[in-house]
């Protein structure tokens, strides 16, 4: 576990490398909202249901797409809290990038196929990007809500 503790000075950040399996997908995602709570987002605010649901959606699709035998994938999670921009990345052995097709619909009754709709509609921008030595990176970045103190203040985490 590769975790640096937040200090005035650092920006909160997680990163960790799981099993490529729907287990490790499931973990990445359950570590992910936990890591959120310490932040400050708990996992009823919607911050923490969005990181929760694009890590999900993220780490699903490099188990399932981006698998290589052998090969973990990574994720990696940090916040400014400045700007209030949380940066999530995925990372994975397989060279085969991403697309999302508007012309491809998922029916009603299809179990996939909706994964990057909802990267695209809850990210404020998401891409990809070659990873070294092999592999891509598959980010999204999200803008967290405001934190409210005890005194009912708004502020960052």
């Amino acid at each position: 576990m590769d975790t640096l503790p937040a200090t005035s000075a650092e920006r909160p950040l997680f990163a960790m490398q799981f099993t490529s399996s729907p287990r490790g997908a499931r973990l990445a995602r359950r570590l992910a909202v936990r890591r959120m709570e310490e932040w400050g987002y708990p996992p009823s605010s919607d911050t923490s249901g969005t990181v929760a649901l694009l890590v999900g959606e993220l780490a699903a699709n490099a188990v399932r797409h981006g698998r290589v035998p052998g090969r973990d994938f990574a994720l990696r999670i940090a916040l400014d809290a400045g700007s209030r921009l949380i940066r999530i990345e995925v990372a994975d052995a397989s060279a085969s990038t991403p697309r999302l097709d508007p012309e491809t619909v998922a029916g009603p009754e299809d179990e996939t196929g909706r994964g990057l709709l909802l990267v695209e509609a809850l990210a404020v921008r998401w891409g990809t990007a070659p990873r070294d030595p092999v592999g891509k990176t598959v980010w999204a970045e999200i803008l967290a809500d405001l934190v409210v103190t005890p005194t009912g203040v708004p502020s960052g985490p």
